[in-house]
């Protein structure tokens, strides 16, 4: 049974920082492609990163590029999500996803956590 837990969301002011997590149970971030997605009220879900380790690869959408660094610790099977600059429109529901595999795409992700929320003021 996969299980994904975000904790580290919060509220903070424009320009400031936070680092969500998702630790993973039943299943191994290293071997696999691990994602952060976000919604906010009234959007569509969109990703915003993702890694596959193993291979040396991440992603990342163009309204976060420059500000936020998907990470993982394989030793904890947690994934990070540093996000730096903050903005108002990065205010949402950010979500760790899982694939089964190594390809990022928005398909292969089957396994999703509960979210944790991101308030930019």
């Amino acid at each position: 049974h996969v299980q994904l837990v975000e904790s580290g969301g919060g509220s903070v002011q424009a320009g400031g920082s936070l680092r969500p997590s998702c630790v993973a149970s039943g299943y191994t971030v290293d071997s696999n492609c691990v994602g952060w997605f976000r919604q906010a009220p009234g959007k569509e879900r969109e990703g915003v990163a993702a890694i596959y380790s193993e291979g040396g690869t991440t992603y990342y959408s163009d309204s976060v590029k420059g500000r936020f660094t998907i990470s993982q610790d394989n030793a904890k099977n947690t994934v990070y999500l540093q996000m730096n600059s903050l903005k108002f429109e990065d205010t949402a529901v950010y979500t760790c996803a899982a694939a089964i595999g190594v390809r990022c795409n928005k398909a292969d992700f089957i396994h999703w956590g509960q979210g944790t929320q991101v308030t930019v003021s």
